[in-house]
């Protein structure tokens, strides 16, 4: 059987983000550097909407070392189509060097953008945030 060819989609657009401390569950040991924030955040352009989630983050003894990860659902219109859909993130800081992770949770997608697969790009200049969406989506070319 042939394989269908899928296009990859692009989008792009600004969001803005307020972070809130979150009491710990478990209060961790006095030395450690563990952190809970909760995410929420309006996006604009190509993706209309609003996300909601939460943060797990720790700093180490290294400055300049860290990581996070978390986890955002996200309301709105993309490129026309509405639903919602799950962002996992995962990042981590090495002595000042950034790596970042941002994809689509399979199957998380519902409503118009069902079946929605994809990596987000986070965009940080001049203290604005912005983002580029490659996603793929059945029945969108």
């Amino acid at each position: 059987m042939p394989q269908q060819n899928i296009e990859v989609n692009h989008a792009r657009g600004t969001f803005e983000v307020k972070l809130a401390p979150q009491k710990p569950d478990n209060p961790p040991a006095e030395n450690s550097k563990l952190g809970r924030m909760s995410i929420n955040k309006i996006f604009s352009g190509d993706l209309e909407g609003a996300s909601h989630g939460e943060m797990l983050s720790v700093m180490t003894a290294v400055k300049g070392s860290a990581g996070y990860v978390a986890l955002e659902r996200v309301t709105g219109t993309l490129h026309g189509r509405t639903g919602s859909f799950v962002l996992q993130h995962s990042g981590t800081m090495t002595r000042g060097a950034a790596e970042l992770s941002v994809t689509v949770v399979p199957d998380s997608g519902e409503g118009q953008l069902a079946g929605i697969a994809g990596r987000l790009t986070i965009i940080i200049a001049d203290g604005k945030h912005s983002y580029e969406f490659d996603y793929t989506l059945p029945g969108v070319n």
